[in-house]
């Protein structure tokens, strides 16, 4: 099943482009890198507008291949990763990775969705991480696990606070989207920062890789967020409560953003938990928020022609097709909705988190949002607060200039702001550090 543009970037990785187009041309160029790996090179070469198959003929397609290649090794993986407007013509970029090194492509494709270019583009240079100054590589230790049952085990990692005892754990559950344990978008890592900087202040943590990243096979068919996401949260629950020196009745679920929506049915499922974390967590159902985040790309383009209206009214109405809550003899569990079998929007939209979380009397409920966030809005955090502000076991906090990657931003900007390194805002690992000790 391919990844859904939509849905997987718009939570998490977000894109400048908008329309349910993007995802045909996303998949269109994923499509077509991969028949040249696969050497079926007259069906890459079909891929073509006629005119492009005159200038580059399945030989010259054959040999450019080829050449590549010999300058960089056997292809590994080619992932569209932007799409850019020009005139009546779109310019998909893609990542390719190869043994030898890394090569950058642009597609131009047409409004008929044929090729009508190819190009080299440069290899996207990452920023190097940084550490946050409040990690302090003195007061904690860090040790790989595996978690989960064997064969299908998740790499881990265990950061203890040194020199204490019967401290609490948390688990971090990631957002949208394959991710590795740190919760890696460009430049930064929100749960390596979170987990580093609440060692260094007396609190421990489990973070691991999700199964979508190592384990893609797994997801080729019908699935929900009960094999995505709850089965291994569940599983590094009942490690942390094994882990030497941690306190069993203080473990804590940290979620972020579907991880965060996700979270309140955790919590109803492990009841042993002492609380839980919903950062940049959706109130509403997803299909709303990737609306909003497609209607703030398309304000943001400042493009407001009628071609460019229609597509995102296409869009609309293609994510709206998201919204089914059963399934029928119409629609069969493996139908694929934005990249996504049917059966996952039909059981992800039966969940109601906030009444779920309405709930939750003895668990410690953190709700926290950041003003700057482009992907869940402060919409969210309000519909959270109308439900659960009186309650006396949630605390609620709205952080102006958090992003959504939690960092401290000037403004909301766009997918780039990511490729910056900026640590989880201090302000905020204090904040949860003296939550989670009751203070």
């Amino acid at each position: 099943m391919k990844k859904s543009i939509l849905f997987v970037i718009a939570l998490l990785f977000a894109t400048s482009a908008f329309s349910q187009n993007v995802i045909q041309l996303f998949n269109g160029a994923n499509d077509f890198f991969k028949l040249l790996q696969e050497e079926k090179f007259t069906d890459a070469h079909a891929f073509f507008d006629d005119t492009l198959k005159t200038k580059l003929t399945e030989d010259n397609l054959k040999k450019l291949w080829t050449d590549l290649g010999s300058k960089y090794g056997k292809a590994e993986s080619f992932d569209a990763i932007q799409s850019k407007a020009q005139g009546d013509f779109f310019a998909v970029t893609v990542e390719g990775k190869f043994a030898n090194g890394d090569q950058n492509f642009i597609l131009g494709f047409n409004k008929a969705q044929k090729i009508v270019g190819i190009f080299l583009g440069s290899a996207k240079v990452a920023s190097a991480y940084l550490k946050p100054a409040y990690a302090d590589t003195n007061l904690y230790r860090e040790k790989a696990i595996y978690i989960g049952e064997a064969k299908r085990q998740l790499a881990a990692i265990v950061t203890t606070p040194k020199n204490i005892k019967n401290f609490p754990m948390v688990v971090f559950v990631h957002g949208s989207g394959p991710g590795d344990m740190d919760e890696t978008v460009g430049a930064n890592k929100p749960f390596k920062d979170l987990a580093t900087g609440l060692a260094s202040k007396g609190i421990g943590s489990i973070r691991y890789v999700k199964r979508t990243l190592v384990y893609p096979n797994e997801f080729t068919t019908q699935f929900t967020v009960k094999e995505e996401v709850l089965n291994d949260a569940a599983s590094a629950i009942a490690m942390a409560k094994t882990v030497v020196g941690a306190d069993p009745k203080s473990i804590y679920v940290f979620g972020h953003s579907l991880g965060g929506m996700l979270a309140p049915k955790i919590a109803s499922t492990a009841p042993e938990l002492a609380g839980i974390v919903l950062a940049a967590a959706p109130a509403r159902k997803l299909t709303d928020i990737i609306i909003d985040q497609n209607k703030y790309m398309f304000d943001l383009s400042k493009d407001t022609t009628e071609a460019n209206k229609k597509q995102l009214a296409n869009a609309v109405i293609e994510i709206n097709k998201s919204r089914i809550s059963q399934l029928g003899t119409t629609i069969k569990p493996d139908s694929v909705i934005l990249g996504l079998p049917a059966k996952y929007w039909a059981d992800l939209n039966s969940y109601n988190q906030v009444n779920v979380a309405k709930g939750l009397t003895k668990q410690k409920i953190y709700i926290l949002q950041g003003g700057n966030d482009f992907q869940v809005s402060k919409t969210d955090f309000d519909l959270w607060n109308t439900a659960l502000g009186k309650k006396k076991n949630v605390t609620l906090k709205f952080y102006p200039e958090l992003n959504h990657l939690l960092s401290t931003q000037i403004e909301k900007g766009t997918m780039a702001q990511y490729q910056i390194p900026v640590n989880v805002s201090d302000v905020l690992v204090n904040d949860l550090s003296l939550w989670i000790k009751g203070k």
